[in-house]
């Protein structure tokens, strides 16, 4: 479903992707690891299309993404990929829900259908008595299910995350570990994740090893 191919990326002189080759198929789990500073980051954001290349193209089901138009991007980016970084990044003056439904109104969803999708899928994560807590009221691992949740409500092609399991408590990581896969068994979810976590890199679908800029 995704490919890249010859992605090459410098921050000044320091060459940080030096020609990255990648096929992910759809409804599978790719983990991405690396020592830090190997430009796992770097790859995912590009994957996602929130960086540029400085050279080599990011293909979508045969799309040519990378040549794509800044309006272009944005809808496709909206509509088709879901984030879930290592900090939630919820909006602290919404409630779960609202969180939830930001990305179905930026894509013009209907208020009354984004909100029963969005509460479709914070039942199914199991946060039906936090719908309309704000995140300050809410724990390390609810708020990343929101997160999770907010990531899905578009029925995005892949989700994206970095190190999502980062910040939380080795219950509260389990617990979001195991929905990742729930996810890929129940939906066909399609998920490339950056982790350091190796218990669930070796859980996933493929492991991608990045090591001074290539795939080893």
């Amino acid at each position: 479903m995704i490919k890249a191919v010859n992605i090459k990326k410098s921050f000044g002189n320091l060459n940080v992707l030096k020609g990255i080759n990648l096929e992910i198929p759809d409804g599978k789990i790719y983990s991405i690891v690396g020592a830090s500073g190997a430009g796992k980051t770097t790859l995912l954001q590009i994957l996602g299309t929130l960086s540029n290349a400085d050279s080599g193209e990011i293909y979508y089901n045969d799309k040519k993404v990378s040549s794509f138009s800044e309006k272009e991007l944005s809808n496709f980016r909206n509509k088709e990929i879901g984030f879930v970084f290592q900090f939630h990044h919820l909006l602290p003056e919404f409630t779960a829900l609202e969180n939830v439904c930001i990305p179905a109104f930026i894509a013009k969803v209907p208020k009354p259908k984004a909100e029963k999708k969005a509460r479709e899928m914070l039942d199914y994560l199991s946060l039906t008595e936090r719908m309309e807590h704000k995140p300050s009221e809410l724990s390390g691992g609810e708020k990343q299910r929101v997160a999770v949740a907010r990531a899905l409500i578009n029925n995005p092609s892949v989700v994206l995350a970095d190190e999502p399991s980062g910040n939380l408590d080795s219950a509260n990581r389990d617990e979001l570990h195991d929905l990742l896969f729930k996810l890929r068994d129940d939906f066909g979810q399609t998920f490339v994740i950056v982790t350091h976590d190796d218990n669930f890199a070796e859980r996933s679908d493929k492991i991608i090893h990045i090591k001074d800029g290539v795939i080893k």
